[in-house]
């Protein structure tokens, strides 16, 4: 049975959906020595090639997807290079044991806490859809005290430039080291857009000093996980997700 080349090429571990495409659209990819175009559908036993170098579906199909938990400290970038040098997620994760890892959900560079990665394109790709309303919760130190009628104005929904966003839940929280001049909140919502939390918060007038996410869907940031440290999930809890 043929499927479309992103959805092949992902559910084997070789990238992301969007990345595949970007590969399409840049006429890197051939199926049967023809260049592959974008719609194109393929079977597993397809000679596809990626800048040339034939991509082995079939062992990496039926390889047992892995999960990885990261606790991303600040200061990494999450691509696989960085133009500026910096150092970069992908730099500090052990070699899967097949495929490529994928990101699901990026973090900025300033940002810190739970980045997950898998070498299952197809269930990055259902984890990060808005489509599948996953959620993602974050602890948030801004400058300042917001006032409770903005709180209610940032759960009912502001305008950004690239449309309507709100958190679905505000929780304030103790401030590890209490100050008048900050304010910790556990906020969450169910989207992935670009420094979507900050630009909340920006959009109302404050500046947030400190961002970390505490949750991705079910999966929590271990308590004993430190920045720089990953874990593997284990088989059972990679195939509850």
């Amino acid at each position: 049975m043929s499927e479309r080349l992103q959805k092949l090429l992902a559910s084997a571990g070789h990238g992301s959906r969007r990345q595949i495409e970007q590969w399409i659209r840049a006429g890197r990819l051939t199926i049967d020595g023809h260049v592959a175009a974008l719609g194109e559908r393929a079977a597993a036993g397809a000679d596809i090639r990626l800048d040339g170098l034939p991509l082995d579906l079939g062992a990496l199909a039926s390889a047992a997807r892995e999960v990885l938990l990261y606790h991303k400290p600040a200061g990494e970038v999450t691509t696989r290079a960085d133009p500026a040098g910096r150092p970069t997620v992908f730099e500090q994760l052990p070699e899967p044991r097949s495929g490529r890892w994928v990101v699901i959900g990026r973090l900025d560079v300033n940002t810190t806490g739970l980045l997950l990665f898998t070498t299952d394109g197809a269930l990055a790709h259902r984890l990060m859809h808005p489509s599948s309303q996953v959620e993602r919760e974050y602890l948030v130190r801004v400058r300042g005290r917001p006032p409770a009628a903005l709180l209610r104005r940032l759960e009912s929904g502001i305008m950004l430039e690239d449309g309507p966003a709100q958190f679905d839940r505000i929780e304030a929280v103790a401030a590890p080291e209490p100050t008048a001049a900050h304010a910790w909140f556990r906020v969450v919502l169910h989207e992935g857009r670009n420094r979507e939390v900050r630009r909340l918060w920006q959009a109302v007038g404050f500046e947030v000093s400190r961002l970390a996410r505490l949750r991705y869907g079910s999966l929590q940031l271990p308590a004993d996980l430190r920045p720089g440290q990953w874990r593997r999930l284990s088989a059972a809890a990679a195939a509850e997700l």
